[in-house]
């Protein structure tokens, strides 16, 4: 069943949680997407059987919270997600980030570094309105988000990405690849070798931008961007298991 939280930010965001016993685990999603999917619902499948708690949720204008998703931005999500773990947790939680959730969340390691035992990313995508968008857009695209406030750009889903000026804008308030990057707990960066939306070279980059002594990069041949396959799943559980093992 879906609850509701209203954040101090006056956003409504919509959360499915369990409660359980131990370190909780907190999924944060990808760009776009909400907290139906794939990788989710099978995260809250495995903390149940775990007796784990577990935290689910929809940034603002994404899924079933309120707002328009083209009015957000990436301060805007990260607001939420740190909301939502401050409101919904207790203790430093486990986080696993997908894609654009693995920008949020490396966020959140450097904002509430003491809610956090550790971090799990799934093709983490952090910068990508700079070094993705933006800088593959043709001077025309550029012209056309400076006048006309946003640019359609193909997703190679059903529905076409709208990139805002505030999107890029605010994007370059939320680096995180150009300063320092500690991230001093366990870590374990997944990254499959076919995704053709975050390449195997941005997830090297960052794992040699961070900083810690316990972080591990693994690459699994043949995965895509979704890594939602059984064997994947697999993967990111036993990802946070091992993560569990060292908190």
């Amino acid at each position: 069943m879906t609850d509701y939280l209203d954040t101090p930010s006056g956003r409504r965001i919509a959360y499915n949680r369990l409660d359980g016993d131990g370190t909780g685990v907190v999924f944060l999603g990808g760009f776009m997407s909400d907290m139906a999917g794939t990788k989710a619902v099978a995260l809250e499948d495995w903390a149940r059987l775990q007796g784990r708690p577990f935290l689910r949720f929809d940034y603002s204008g994404h899924g079933e919270s309120d707002g328009a998703f083209r009015d957000g931005c990436i301060g805007d999500w990260a607001e939420d997600a740190q909301a939502v773990i401050e409101a919904l947790t207790d203790g430093p939680q486990i986080l696993v980030g997908s894609s654009m959730g693995g920008w949020i969340s490396l966020l959140l390691c450097q904002r509430m570094q003491e809610r956090v035992a550790g971090l799990v990313t799934i093709a983490a995508a952090p910068d990508f309105t700079e070094d993705g968008f933006w800088a593959g857009f043709d001077e025309a695209q550029r012209s056309a988000l400076e006048i006309e406030g946003v640019v359609m750009v193909p997703s190679g889903y059903e529905d076409d990405y709208p990139i805002t000026r505030r999107l890029i804008e605010d994007g370059r308030e939320n680096l995180i690849l150009r300063s320092s990057l500690p991230l001093p707990f366990p870590v374990r960066f997944l990254q499959g070798t076919e995704d053709t939306s975050v390449s195997v070279e941005t997830a090297l980059a960052l794992f040699e931008h961070a900083e810690g002594e316990d972080i591990r990069l693994t690459l699994v041949k043949g995965a895509d961007h979704s890594f939602s396959t059984v064997d994947c799943l697999k993967t990111i559980e036993v990802a946070i298991f091992d993560v569990l093992a060292r908190v």
